[in-house]
């Protein structure tokens, strides 16, 4: 499972694959800047594929991304990733990829909706069932 955080802790993207590789990494990495634009830098894990897959991106669009490979600025995406893998362990026993990948897409929905990441049409704000039934409407 990929999953993209800016600075703040809002989720940008997810994406699960069945492989991690630098095609399923690029895929990601492209989805993410689609919905989102290009951002000026990236920090990742260690990942080689992650690494791999944007040096790929940066050389076939020609684009000035920066790399950054840290720990503790990785932090962020860890700390967010923490609340819906402790909702995505029962998950694992799926007994298709489709099923898995609608259920941890409810998930990421849900966990948005507690965060406050979804935009409000009027000035105040709404409460998370609220904004659950919003959406279903």
């Amino acid at each position: 499972m990929y999953r993209a955080v800016d600075k703040e802790g809002c989720t940008i993207d997810f994406l699960l694959t069945p492989t991690r590789d630098r095609d399923a990494a690029e895929a990601f990495l492209r989805k993410a800047i689609r919905n989102q634009g290009l951002p000026a830098k990236i920090t990742i894990d260690q990942s080689g594929s992650n690494a791999a897959a944007i040096k790929h991106y940066k050389c076939t669009h020609k684009t000035a991304l920066t790399i950054r490979h840290s720990k503790y600025l990785n932090n962020v995406v860890e700390q967010d990733q923490r609340a819906v893998k402790r909702i995505t362990h029962p998950v694992l026993g799926s007994k298709s990829f489709w099923a898995a990948g609608c259920t941890i897409a409810g998930i990421e929905v849900m966990h948005a909706i507690r965060k406050g990441q979804l935009a409000t049409a009027n000035d105040r704000p709404r409460t998370p069932v609220e904004q659950f039934y919003a959406l279903a409407a």
